[in-house]
C-alpha cells in the first residue's frame, strides 16, 4: 500500500472491517440453504440457486461499491454496513411469506427466486465494502495494486474463517436463525465503530453517523418480531408437532396426526418414518417386503441397516434372531427415533456418513439394508459402484442387499429406476426387484441382490407370502440403464421429477406451513 510504515497502524480497523464482511458473506451463503432446505430440500438445485446468487449479489455489490466510492469522498463504509447488518437482520422474517409466494413456481425456479429475494439486497451490501475500502486505502494511483491486493486478500481470509467458524464449531450449537439474528446485530456493531473512525480519523462531518445511528435503532426495533418469526409454528390445528430439532443435516421432527391414527417422523421435506399411534404398528409397506427377506436366504445371523430412520426394521429382524447394526448420519433421527418410536438397538448404533463408516467395518453381515431414500436429493454417492463393492465385500457367502429406491415406473421406461438396478447387477449377478405397492406409478422399488441365485418358493415362505410377494416382483429394462460411478452420476439430475412429486405429496398430507421456519 502507498501509505508510509509508521501510518499503516491507523489502516488495521480497515482490515478488520473486510476480515468481518467477508466472513458475513460465506456465514449467509452456507446458512441460506438451511432456510430453504426445510421447504424446498437439501438438493444440487438449492446448492446451485445460493452460489449463483451469491455470485450476482457481489458482482453488483462491487460495481456499486466502486461507484459509490468515487462519489462519496471518502465517507460512508459505515451506512454501507449498517444496511447490510438490517437487511441481514430482516431475513429470517422473510422465510415464511416469501417460501409461500414462490411454491407455486416449482422446486428448480421457486428455489431460485426465494434465494434470490432472500439474500441478494443483504449480499450485495457486503459486496460493495471491499471497493469502498480500496477507495479509502488508496491515494494514489501507484498504490492501486498493493492497495486492491491486500483488500481482497483479507476479505478472502475472513471468508474462510468464517466458514470454518459456522461448520466446525458455531452452527453445531446455535441455530442458522439466530446466526442470522447475531450476524446483524454484529453488523450494526462494526457500522457503529467504523462510523466513529469515519468521523474522527477521516473528518466526516458529525451527521455521517446518524443514518447509521438511526438504523441500528430501526434494526432493534423490529429484533421482537423477528426473533418470534423465527420460532417455528404449526398452524393446523389436526396436527401435534412432538420434536423438532435442527441438526447438521436437516430439521428434524416428530409429527402425530391423531385423526389420521398417524406419527411421522421427517426430515426436512422428508417422510423417513410412519407408525400408527395406537400400536406403534409400521405403516411402509416397502419395509414389509424387506421384512422377508430372512426366509428368502435362511441362516441369516447379522444385518447392516444403513439409513436407520424411526428403526421398525431392526425390531422386525429382531423376531428372526438377528442382531443389526445399524448407521444414521443424522443424531437427532436416532435421538427421534429411540424417544417417539421405541427404537432399541440390537447391534451397534453407528453416527456417520456411511460411505466413510463402512470402510472402517470389519464384521461380515448376512443382510445389508440400503435406505437412504429422501424426498429431496438422495445421497447419490451411497448408490455408486463403488459403494455396492465396498459392500459386497462386508456380506457373508450367502449374504442379501435390499436397497429401496423411490422413483416412477413409467411403463419400466424409468432411466433412474433402470440406472439403480444396472448399477446392481455390475456387483451382483443375480438380482430380484418388487414394487411397495402394485398399480401405482409413484412407487418404493425394491431390489433385492445376492452372489448366488434367490426363488420366492422355497420352503420357508408360506403359500400367502408367495403371492403376496409375487404380485410385487417386477421385471425392468435395465438396458435403459446408465452405470452410476463415482466419477458420473446423473441420478439427482434424473430423479427432478421425483422429487418436486413427492414434495407436493408430503405437502398435501401434511400442510405447507408444516415446512416454513
Amino acid at each position: 500500500m502507498n501509505h508510509p510504515p509508521s501510518s499503516r497502524h491507523t489502516f488495521l480497523w480497515l482490515y478488520c472491517t473486510v476480515f468481518l464482511t467477508g466472513a458475513a458473506v460465506m456465514v449467509i451463503e452456507l446458512l441460506g440453504t438451511r432456510l430453504i432446505a426445510p421447504f424446498y430440500g437439501a438438493s444440487l438445485y438449492v446448492w446451485a440457486s445460493l452460489i449463483s446468487v451469491t455470485m450476482i449479489a457481489l458482482a453488483i455489490g462491487y460495481f456499486a461499491g466502486g461507484r459509490w466510492a468515487d462519489r462519496a469522498k471518502r465517507t460512508g463504509l459505515s451506512l454501507i454496513i449498517a444496511l447490510a447488518g438490517l437487511l441481514t437482520l430482516l431475513i429470517p422474517a422473510m422465510v415464511g411469506p416469501v417460501l409461500l409466494a414462490t411454491d407455486s413456481l416449482g422446486l428448480r425456479l421457486g428455489t431460485f427466486i426465494s434465494t434470490l429475494i432472500l439474500f441478494t439486497p443483504s449480499l450485495i451490501m457486503l459486496g460493495m465494502v471491499s471497493p469502498f475500502a480500496v477507495k479509502l486505502a488508496t491515494s494514489s494511483l501507484a498504490g492501486v495494486g498493493a492497495s486492491t491486493g491486500s483488500i481482497y486478500a483479507v476479505s478472502t481470509l475472513g471468508s474462510v474463517i468464517g466458514t470454518l467458524f459456522l461448520g466446525f464449531y458455531l452452527f453445531p450449537l446455535v441455530g442458522s436463525r439466530e446466526i442470522f439474528i447475531g450476524l446483524g446485530l454484529i453488523l450494526f456493531l462494526l457500522a457503529l465503530l467504523v462510523g466513529l473512525i469515519e468521523r474522527k480519523r477521516l473528518q466526516s462531518a458529525a451527521t455521517t453517523l446518524a443514518p447509521v445511528v438511526l438504523l441500528s435503532l430501526i434494526g432493534m426495533g423490529v429484533l421482537p418480531k423477528v426473533s418470534d418469526a423465527s420460532i417455528a409454528q404449526n398452524r393446523q390445528d389436526s396436527l401435534e408437532t412432538r420434536f423438532a430439532h435442527e441438526s447438521l443435516y436437516g430439521w428434524v421432527r416428530v409429527v402425530d396426526n391423531p385423526a389420521a391414527n398417524m406419527r411421522l417422523l421427517t426430515a426436512d421435506a422428508s417422510t423417513i418414518g410412519a407408525a400408527t399411534l395406537s400400536h406403534g404398528q409400521n405403516l411402509l409397506t416397502y419395509q414389509k417386503i424387506v421384512e422377508l427377506i430372512p426366509q428368502l436366504a435362511p441362516g441369516m445371523t447379522r444385518a447392516l441397516l444403513i439409513g436407520q430412520g424411526a428403526g421398525h426394521m431392526v425390531a422386525s429382524l429382531k423376531h428372526f434372531g438377528i442382531e443389526t447394526d445399524t448407521i444414521e448420519i443424522d443424531p437427532a433421527i436416532a435421538q427421534a427415533a429411540r424417544e417417539y418410536f421405541d427404537f432399541i438397538p440390537t447391534g451397534k448404533t453407528i453416527i456417520g456418513d456411511a460411505r466413510y463408516e463402512i470402510r472402517q467395518l470389519q464384521d461380515k453381515y448376512g443382510l445389508i439394508i440400503i435406505d437412504v431414500f429422501t424426498g429431496g436429493s438422495e445421497p447419490v454417492h451411497l448408490l455408486t459402484q463403488e459403494t455396492l463393492q465396498q459392500l459386497r465385500e462386508l456380506l457373508t457367502d450367502q449374504g442379501v442387499l435390499a436397497l429401496n429406491f423411490v422413483s416412477f415406473l413409467e411403463e419400466g421406461s424409468n432411466v433412474a429406476l433402470a440406472s439403480v438396478g444396472k448399477t446392481l447387477q455390475q456387483v451382483f449377478p443375480h438380482q430380484l426387484t418388487f414394487i411397495s405397492e402394485p398399480g401405482d406409478d409413484f412407487n418404493d422399488f425394491i431390489f433385492i441382490a445376492s452372489n448366488h441365485g434367490l426363488s420366492l418358493y422355497g420352503d420357508a415362505l408360506s403359500r400367502s407370502q408367495q403371492a403376496w410377494l409375487e404380485a410385487r416382483s417386477l421385471e425392468i429394462d435395465l438396458d435403459r440403464g446408465i452405470i452410476l460411478t463415482d466419477n458420473f452420476n446423473p441420478l439427482e439430475q434424473l430423479q427432478t421429477r421425483k422429487a418436486e412429486f413427492y414434495r407436493r405429496l408430503i405437502i398435501d398430507a401434511v400442510g405447507i406451513d408444516h415446512f416454513v421456519r
